[in-house]
């Protein structure tokens, strides 16, 4: 098997689009030292049992590669919770993988279309839902996927070769991958298989509404700006 070449990375001005339906855990925006985090975890859990399903997995991200500070609790959510009901382009589920576009165009279509395939699958009646917009400064050294022959893992729907190949790079410590967004063609995103690719602190900016009108994804509303845009395509 061929592996993708390398490439530097420097995105000062990265985006990313989650859910705000989860509350932060704020364990990760302590001072303590990251090795001290599954002790205190552990302590916090004997007298408030969810605090550990909040935290999550400790063990999916090494000592060596935890962020902890103002705003690392966003980070680390992302890779501390996983679920084989939630796998993505590159990850088959058992580990967490931070997801970002280097525009806002990137992470509002391919969050859009995720969305609405959920929907679709729940055959839920027209309803807004709410997500805020993440900026954060984030690279490494990626294995590069904008080349000519990478166009196996960048399928629209079949994830079976980019899962396999983000398994064997993440097996072997590699920090993640760039490639060109699958929903929004001009730009290009970046999945990154540990925190601290992610530097601190993320900035969140935009609050939006994805509108379901009960097919499809049909608008998005900006708070601040007080106004619905048609969905991009």
């Amino acid at each position: 098997m061929v592996t993708p070449p390398f490439a530097e990375i420097d995105w000062p001005d990265s985006h990313r689009i989650i859910r705000s339906i989860y509350p932060p855990v704020w364990l990760f925006e302590d001072i303590a030292d990251p090795a001290d985090w599954a002790l205190i975890a552990s302590a916090e859990a004997k007298t408030n049992p969810r605090v550990r399903d909040e935290i999550g997995d400790l063990t999916l991200v090494p000592v060596t590669r935890r962020v902890a500070g103002p705003g690392a609790s966003i980070v680390m959510g992302a890779f501390t919770h996983c679920s084989a009901d939630r796998r993505s382009r590159f990850s088959d589920g058992t580990y967490g993988v931070w997801y970002a576009g280097d525009r806002f165009d990137v992470a509002l279509t391919e969050t859009i279309y995720h969305h609405e395939r959920f929907m679709r699958r729940t055959s839920e009646a027209p309803v807004d839902s709410q997500f805020r917009e993440l900026k954060a400064h984030v690279g490494g050294k990626l294995r590069d996927l904008r080349q000519p022959g990478s166009k196996k893992y960048l399928k629209p729907d079949d994830y079976a070769a980019s899962q396999g190949i983000a398994k064997r790079l993440r097996n072997a410590g590699e920090d993640g991958v760039v490639y060109p967004s699958v929903r929004w063609t001009a730009g290009q995103a970046v999945a990154l298989f540990w925190p601290d690719r992610v530097r601190l602190p993320v900035i969140q900016a935009r609050h939006l509404l994805y509108h379901w009108d009960g097919k499809a994804v049909s608008r998005y509303f900006v708070y601040g700006e007080d106004r619905w845009y048609p969905r991009l395509s």
